[in-house]
C-alpha cells in the first residue's frame, strides 16, 4: 500500500516565492562551469568569474584554463565554445538579460616558443618601378 505523506507541497509558489524567483538572477557562472568541465583535463584550473550590470541588463562571464585544454574547450572550428556561448545566451535571455563569454587561457607554453622563435621583422615588399613619362 502507498504512503501519503501528511503535507503535499502546493504546486504553485506563493506570491513571495514568485516575486524572489523573479528578481534572482539564474547562476550563470555555476551553468558555465558545468558546461566546460567536461572538456578540462585539468579541472582544478577551471576559474569562472560573472558580472551582473543591473543598470544595462548585461552580463559579463569570463572563463580562464590552462593552455593545454585549450584545443578541447574551443573544439574542432569552435564548436564547443560556441555551444556554451549559445546556451549561456538563452538562460541570460529568459532571464531579460544580454550574457557575453570571454575566453582566457595560460599561454605559458606559447610565450616559451615565442622567446625561442623570435618573429622575423616585416619587410614591405619592393615597390614596382613606375615608368616616367616623357
Amino acid at each position: 500500500m502507498l504512503a501519503v505523506p501528511d503535507q503535499i507541497p502546493p504546486l504553485l509558489p506563493s506570491s513571495d516565492e514568485a516575486i524572489d524567483e523573479a528578481t534572482s538572477s539564474p547562476d550563470y557562472a555555476g551553468l558555465v562551469r558545468f558546461l566546460a568541465l567536461p572538456f578540462l583535463e585539468s579541472p582544478e584550473s577551471l576559474r569562472v568569474d560573472c558580472e551582473i550590470s543591473p543598470r544595462t541588463s548585461r552580463v559579463l562571464v569570463r572563463v580562464a584554463f590552462e593552455g593545454e585544454d585549450k584545443g578541447r574547450v574551443f573544439g574542432r572550428g569552435g564548436r564547443n565554445i560556441q555551444a556554451i556561448r549559445t546556451v549561456l545566451q538563452a538562460v541570460a535571455q529568459s532571464a531579460g538579460r544580454m550574457a557575453h563569454l570571454e575566453v582566457f587561457g595560460s599561454s605559458s607554453l606559447d610565450r616559451e616558443e615565442s622567446e625561442e622563435r623570435p618573429n622575423p621583422p616585416r619587410v614591405a615588399p619592393p615597390r614596382p618601378v613606375r615608368p616616367q613619362a616623357q
